[in-house]
């Protein structure tokens, strides 16, 4: 049985090494996890699979999914596949309040982490900005204090054992007047700063850079690329950070319709070291239901058009069922988890090919050699 490793070796050992880590969020583990487990082991490249807050909590979230059960469910996999080199990593671990209550409720959801086996956490106190703070390091407090607040808590629970650690600063997605927020380099250094006095050390930092979770769609709910990262401000932000001395790294979040091309040649892969592949497994699983079950396809349709239609008025209904069928997978449970084999066969054979090409636009093919050799 090949157990996690801890994210903080995975992290460190290929640091600066020229290589993105894809860190596979999935909604269904069924077949996706087999399909990536294959590719990771032919291409011997590392990988991490991660599940967010709002996914997977301590009532299951949105896709059903308490943290044991998504634990065990990537644990099989492995065991099925036989390969090492992987991370489990609860991702946005998300405090949007920063209430006692908040941090009360949160601190339960890392307890039930580090319980199912988790080695690597990602606190995203992003949402709290005092903007009338007056200067940055007061603006920033609220998500400082909460992040380390956390951080502290989890190396309580972990006790000796080593554990990854993300942060964010910037709001993933946020819009203002002025279009997307985006972190500057002062925001960054700052927040790591203040963490660093705190005795928290991050191995990577989140940042907003005009990414958005999820699909994209035009006016008229066609799906577009993503192609709105900021890779000149996200090296600069990197940069800073170095200049400070600092190991950290950026964690790109949104790649979900990013091209492989882009990321092949365009990625700053000495600067991004972990990138989040999420929406994308969710819709191989989709699309592979609307051919093999046409009608639970349907029903999942007409229940998210349901749901979610009277929320977005105006908004076309490719773009309302596109945004939300996420949801689906939690309502829909069971009949996701009881798919046919010839149709778990075929997304864990898409999956399979796809991840591949993942590996190699990420430069990941051969790394998982250099964390073994860490590991010695």
């Amino acid at each position: 049985m090949s157990k996690p490793i801890p994210g903080d070796l995975m992290f460190r050992s290929l640091k600066d090494r020229g290589t993105i880590i894809m860190a596979a969020n999935l909604r269904l583990t069924k077949g996706v996890a087999r399909g990536i487990f294959r590719a990771a082991k032919d291409l011997d490249a590392p990988i991490i699979f991660e599940i967010a807050r709002s996914e997977c909590d301590q009532k299951g979230g949105y896709t059903g999914m308490k943290p044991s059960d998504y634990s065990a469910q990537i644990q099989s996999a492995a065991d099925e596949v036989k390969f090492d080199i992987w991370v489990l990593h609860a991702d946005h671990i998300t405090v949007k309040k920063g209430t006692p209550e908040d941090i009360a409720k949160t601190k339960e959801l890392i307890d039930l982490q580090v319980e199912a086996g988790f080695t690597s956490f990602a606190i995203d106190a992003s949402h709290l900005f005092d903007f009338k703070g007056g200067n940055l390091r007061k603006e920033l407090s609220l998500n400082i204090d909460a992040t380390t607040e956390l951080a502290r808590h989890i190396k309580s629970k972990m006790g000796a054992k080593p554990f990854g650690l993300e942060v964010e600063v910037g709001e993933i997605g946020k819009e203002n007047a002025s279009g997307k927020v985006v972190t500057t380099p002062d925001e960054a250094v700052t927040f790591i700063k203040a963490l660093n006095e705190n005795g928290i050390s991050p191995d990577v930092l989140a940042i907003a850079n005009g990414t958005t979770h999820g699909n994209i769609y035009d006016d008229k709910g066609n799906m577009i690329e993503q192609v709105g990262i900021d890779l000149d401000q996200t090296s600069r932000v990197a940069a800073a950070l170095r200049g400070i001395g600092s190991n950290v790294r950026i964690a790109q979040h949104g790649i979900t319709g990013t091209p492989r091309e882009v990321i092949n040649t365009k990625f700053p892969k000495g600067d991004i070291l972990k990138g989040n592949v999420a929406t994308f497994w969710q819709n191989i699983v989709i699309d592979t239901v609307k051919v093999y079950d046409p009608d639970f396809y349907k029903e999942m349709w007409d229940w998210t058009l349901a749901t979610y239609g009277p929320k977005s008025p105006g908004k076309p209904q490719n773009t309302v069922f596109g945004k939300n069928v996420k949801n689906a997978f939690g309502h829909f449970y069971d009949r996701f988890h009881k798919l046919d084999a010839e149709a778990l066969e075929t997304i864990e054979s898409i999956a399979y090919a796809e991840a591949r090409t993942f590996f190699r636009s990420f430069s990941a093919t051969g790394k998982a050699g250099i964390v073994r050799k860490a590991m010695e």
